[in-house]
């Protein structure tokens, strides 16, 4: 059966090195590999639709079609109504894929192409097509078959990866397949966590086909899968003899016209995660409003940099950027806060102003969404979601402590290891305001007296699972002050 999902993710080239190593150092034939792969994929058909009868395997040319003709093997064992729909002649196969073809065809099964209504009788369908070493544009036939899967309108389980979908990068090379499940091998590939790789895998199952521990040696994951649950004790009960003081003063400064729920959002987040306590620097205009709706929160009116002192003497960590916008009063703001030597999360507009004029510093965390990593970086928005892990690496490199690239698969990095990525949250986030709550909920963090880099990880996993808590209730129209109300229960575990 397939096994729970492990922590370490890599790339395409790394897993072709893990299947390396059992063949070459530990004396695994290719040819069980295929066979444990293909017994994973039948029993994760069978533990996911278990009362399908007709199943169609559409299977390529290179392993991954083999693993698609073992498979069939063992639905034809277990009576089950079997199709095959072969892109490629069998005499065209080679090694263990031609070897797996020719025992399905010693059991009098006829290969078919693909042709309209194909797929028609299946109750579910078995891609097969391409595996993790796609390097190319999907089109012609191959296109064809991937698109007549897609439109069948029938359940697809993937096997190792959704053809057409880049392993590393979660990239559509062309056209992909939208699995409904996905039984991956060996390592979980990057490319099912990044990009579009959720979309198109669906649920994904993991078998690590029974390699020896010894094959992942020398092997350093690309990334490390993270949740709330690795940081349940970094959440323990307070003393009872605890004061505010003792949980830090998080100063969140933003807020200019128009935006200054976005500095409330961010002050309300870092209260309810547990700051002892929350002041904000705002526009003057602003101040009354934010207190009136939020008393906890000591909101002040800042027309000037130079009116910062006080507010900066007394914080434990700051949190800049949700709202700021980039006038001279943000540019202003931005300067006397980094002069000062305070632990920052860096967010919003603050990253667009430190774009502008760069700097490096190590006691800070910084925010970015892709648009605003782009710009750090000099880059485009699709260039930093074609590999997400690398842009991370990037930008740490660039301006120092932690980075956190926010999006689908949110991507954490400290110059330490192998970076983090939370697969946790969901499409309802998507709005606006729930950026700055995530800043909120770093800070606050910070100012309890996390490490950085900690506090990083796991502000990034209350807040996935925050809005994971709100999307029970459905995530249109999930705004991002419901997620406060789902943080106190979150941090009180």
């Amino acid at each position: 059966m397939p096994a729970a999902l492990p922590v370490p993710l890599y790339r395409a080239a790394q897993v072709r090195e893990i299947e390396n190593a059992a063949i070459q150092r530990h004396g695994v034939s290719a040819e069980l590999l295929m066979e444990r792969a293909g017994r994973a994929a039948w029993d994760a058909f069978r533990a996911t639709w278990p009362n399908a009868e007709r199943v169609s395997i559409v299977c390529g040319s290179g392993n991954n079609g083999g693993d698609g003709y073992v498979f069939a093997q063992h639905a034809l064992d277990h009576g089950r109504k079997v199709r095959i729909i072969a892109l490629t002649a069998p005499h065209l196969l080679r090694g263990v894929a031609l070897a797996a073809a020719d025992k399905i065809l010693g059991r009098g099964i006829t290969l078919q192409s693909m042709s309209a209504g194909a797929l028609e009788t299946a109750d579910v369908v078995i891609d097969a097509v391409f595996g993790i070493g796609l390097d190319r544009e999907v089109g012609g036939l191959w296109r064809q078959a991937i698109e007549s899967m897609n439109t069948s309108r029938k359940p697809i389980l993937a096997i190792d990866i959704p053809s057409g979908l880049n392993a590393d990068s979660g990239r559509i090379m062309g056209a992909a397949v939208h699995a409904s499940a996905t039984v991956t091998y060996l390592g979980l590939k990057v490319g099912l966590y990044v990009g579009e790789g959720p979309d198109f895998a669906g649920r994904v199952l993991f078998s690590d086909l029974d390699a020896p521990q010894g094959a992942c040696e020398g092997v350093v994951a690309s990334a490390l899968r993270i949740d709330l649950d690795q940081f349940r004790d970094r959440l323990g009960r307070r003393r009872r003899a605890a004061h505010k003081g003792e949980f830090g003063h998080v100063l969140v400064i933003g807020g200019d016209h128009g935006f200054a729920g976005a500095a409330r959002l961010a002050g309300e987040a870092a209260a309810r995660i547990g700051s002892g306590l929350v002041s904000i620097a705002t526009r003057p205009e602003h101040a009354f409003a934010i207190s009136a709706a939020r008393p906890e929160l000591m909101a002040h009116g800042i027309g000037s940099a130079s009116q910062l002192g006080p507010l900066l003497g007394r914080a434990t960590v700051v949190a800049i950027g949700p709202g700021i916008g980039q006038s001279d009063w943000a540019q202003g703001i931005l300067g006397r806060v980094l002069e000062s030597s305070l632990p920052l999360v860096v967010d919003a507009d603050a990253l667009n102003l430190l774009a502008r004029d760069p700097c490096r510093r190590e006691n800070w965390i910084i925010t970015p969404h892709p648009g605003e990593a782009a710009r750090l970086l000099s880059l485009t928005a699709a260039e930093v979601q074609a590999d997400r892990l690398r842009a991370v690496d990037a930008l740490q490199s660039r301006f120092g402590g932690v980075v956190v690239l926010k999006g689908c698969g949110t991507v954490i990095g400290d110059g330490g290891g192998p970076p983090a990525l939370c697969d946790q949250g969901n499409p309802g986030m998507a709005s606006g305001g729930t950026g700055d709550v995530l800043c909120g909920v770093i800070a606050g963090l910070v100012a309890q007296g996390l490490d950085r880099s900690t506090a990083a990880k796991l502000g990034v996993c209350l807040h996935a699972a925050a809005g994971d808590a709100c999307a029970v209730r459905g995530e249109r129209g999930m705004l991002a002050s419901d997620l406060i109300a789902e943080l106190r229960p979150l941090a009180n575990p």
